[in-house]
């Protein structure tokens, strides 16, 4: 029974260890991926020139890249052609040459985020590419930005990683969607392909999970295995099973030494004792689990943990599960809300109408344009005409009420979601907004105002494109009208009709 729970604690504890490390992984390379979709962003209008400072600015766009997180071992930026623009580290002194690797050729083919699989480089290592197109306005391709991964030296998977290898056999590998290794403690393994072991098959068919196992080497393993979504990756805990039955040896061979009453006391005093040791990691597995969903760092800090190893285990686990929550839930947020204004993005928008719709929920929205704001950009400059956006975002939160959502759509359009509120309800607020807004002046020293059009679902119409549509006919209406009114339709019509 002990070498029983023995294995299965092992086995468990590897689990969860392999799913801790693929979520952090995981967490690497969506950031690196959204690094590369900004970096793209300004790259774009700097490789359409043709200038002097073109050449300057986009080494300066590499260094960034490079020194900024410091996590790839270099930077390429690289024109459509293949040509290599800008490198980091200068050292690589690649610049003018053609980007004819195997992972540059099939991000040129693709012109899609990559995180491409091990390959010999132009430079002779061996390495990763992870790459972002670079497309101007009209979404003509012009090249693509990179960075590389060196597997046979020191690179960021060993940040990631760590130091995972004890006295007692255990360590961390990682293996490519083939199956090949691209992460060991011994470099030299790096390369070689592993896919006859069946906890590879398992993870190049995209399962994650525990098992014993006889390895490559014909180790009996206990090894925890976890699939890494964005890359395909597959990362590897395992400790050799004898390690793990090393103690359960010893307690047998003592309790054959002694006589049959001390037996009996020693297994009474190895359950509890046994329990005690168990019950503290078993609820620190079970919280770490749980926290791939929910944040648990309170609970885990509350785990009672009465041995060096199992405190470690608790303090490590508190800080990382606590530190990547709070990264993924400013992610979250990021992503979610507009920059500028701090209210509810579009895309965001666009999700929570879908929803609304397909659960057949009565609702409402009104399309928000300030009038005539480009003569107040013109006349006071962008940075006051962004003060009067979030003076007109913080003045919609105002007066909306707590079930509204308050929408930044682009420029100078905003929109509001009514849940559970009719045309009128929705007429209503928007008058009172408007009246506000034009009761009181506005960051840039004049009063400004605004022109709004409503629509209701599903009254108006059954889809969100036709509703949308519809609100923003009937702004213009509004504006047409002679702006600074609103306008739910010919039925509903704002003040300014007569």
């Amino acid at each position: 029974m002990n070498k029983r729970n023995l294995i299965d604690s092992t086995l468990e504890t590897n689990r969860v260890y392999a799913q801790k490390l693929s979520n952090t992984t995981d967490v690497f390379f969506n950031m690196t991926l959204n690094t590369f979709e900004y970096s793209a962003q300004l790259l774009a209008p700097i490789m359409l020139r043709d200038d002097d400072d073109r050449e300057v600015q986009l080494l300066e766009e590499a260094n960034r890249l490079k020194y900024q997180t410091n996590t790839l071992n270099s930077i390429i930026i690289a024109a459509a052609d293949g040509e290599i623009l800008a490198t980091s580290p200068h050292t690589l002194d690649l610049i003018g040459d053609t980007l004819n690797s195997e992972g540059g050729k099939q991000a040129f083919a693709e012109q899609k985020p990559l995180i491409s699989k091990p390959y010999k480089g132009i430079t002779g290592r061996y390495i990763i590419f992870i790459s972002y197109p670079i497309f101007d306005e009209q979404k003509q391709y012009l090249g693509l930005v990179g960075g590389t991964i060196y597997l046979m030296e020191d690179n960021v998977l060993y940040e990631l990683l760590g130091d995972h290898f004890y006295e007692d056999g255990s360590y961390v590998y990682v293996v490519d969607p083939d199956g090949r290794i691209i992460y060991h403690e011994d470099h030299d393994r790096i390369g070689d392909l592993a896919d006859q072991n069946p906890v590879i098959q398992e993870l190049i068919n995209t399962n994650s999970g525990a098992q014993r196992v006889i390895n490559t080497r014909g180790v009996d393993m206990l090894a925890g295995y976890s699939y890494v979504p964005t890359s395909g990756w597959g990362i590897v805990s395992q400790r050799p099973t004898d390690a793990a039955l090393v103690a359960n040896q010893k307690m047998i061979t003592r309790m054959i030494l002694n006589a049959l009453p001390s037996l009996l006391l020693s297994i009474l005093l190895i359950f509890l004792i046994s329990r005690l040791i168990a019950m503290p990691l078993q609820k620190l597995a079970i919280l770490t689990e749980d926290s791939t969903r929910n944040n648990q760092k309170d609970r885990l800090f509350r785990v009672k943990a009465w041995y060096y190893e199992a405190i470690q285990l608790k303090q490590a686990l508190t800080y990382s599960l606590g530190f990547l929550h709070d990264k993924v839930d400013h992610m979250t947020h990021e992503s979610q809300t507009d920059a500028l204004t701090q209210l509810t993005n579009r895309r965001t928008m666009d999700k929570l109408l879908g929803t609304w719709i397909e659960e057949k929920r009565l609702f409402s929205l009104i399309v928000i344009d300030i009038d005539l704001f480009k003569r107040i950009n013109d006349t006071y400059g962008h940075a006051v005409g962004d003060e009067v956006l979030k003076y007109l975002a913080n003045m919609m939160e105002a007066t909306a009420s707590q079930s509204a959502v308050c929408c930044r759509y682009g420029g100078e359009e905003f929109v509001i979601l009514l849940p559970e509120a009719g045309i009128k309800e929705a007429l209503e607020l928007a008058e009172r907004f408007r009246k506000r807004i034009s009761a009181q002046e506005s960051p840039c020293g004049d009063v400004i105002t605004i022109s709004a059009g409503i629509a209701s679902y599903p009254s108006d119409a059954d889809n969100k494109v036709d509703l949308f549509n519809l609100a923003d006919q009937r702004l213009y209406e509004a504006k047409r009208n002679g702006r600074n009114q609103c306008n739910a339709g010919p039925e509903l019509i704002g003040p300014h009709e007569q």
